[in-house]
């Protein structure tokens, strides 16, 4: 059964990010879904064949991290965006981890901020380990390298050019800020849980 690209026109008019930019990027991203089903296909028809140990079976199983990670974090990505804000519940479960974690959540905010601002492309993720109970924001260089495994990504931000480069130039400072500012903390508790 292919994978069906999920809809964030909810997005369109959230402050910060103009509506080109987001066009731009949700097409992007229906083309990971897109490509993600076509290179399955592929792959499922050179498994009925007994292609397995053909060259090309081996570099499109190469790929298929790459294609599935990129659909999946741009789903994270928008999924904990929203038009209507919702602030991190200072009295929840996330809120009292983070603080354990970081001191505060002003340190969070400043550690992921000051990981979003880092030279280079790829995503920002806030990770958390169930079997130790810990945070951590890690630079993801490539969509298919890189994740801690086994840990759960609660705040997903893409910090490739595509992300903000038609509003923000090469000024990513202003995209961070704008980033932060419509995150859908409600998303990220539920995320934890």
């Amino acid at each position: 059964m292919p994978y069906q690209e999920k809809n964030f026109n909810n997005l369109i008019g959230v402050h910060g990010l103009s509506d080109n930019l987001l066009n731009n990027h949700l097409t992007l991203y229906q083309g990971y879904v897109t490509n993600f089903n076509k290179l399955n296909d592929t792959l499922v028809n050179l498994e009925r064949d007994d292609k397995f140990a053909s060259p090309e079976y081996a570099e499109l199983n190469r790929r298929f991290g790459w294609e599935f990670n990129g659909m999946r974090l741009h789903e994270l990505y928008f999924a904990n965006m929203t038009k209507s804000p919702v602030a991190l519940d200072c009295v929840s479960g996330l809120a009292k981890a983070i603080d354990k974690e970081f001191g505060s959540y002003n340190n969070f905010e400043k550690d992921f901020k000051s990981m979003c601002a880092m030279r280079g492309i790829g995503w920002i993720i806030l990770y958390y380990d169930k079997a130790e109970e810990r945070f951590f924001n890690v630079w993801i260089n490539e969509y298919d390298a890189g994740h801690f495994t086994g840990c759960v990504p609660l705040l997903v931000m893409d910090v490739f050019e595509h992300a903000y480069i038609l509003d923000y130039s090469i000024k990513k400072a202003g995209y961070i800020d704008a980033f932060i500012k419509v995150i859908d903390w409600s998303v990220i508790s539920n995320r934890f849980e």
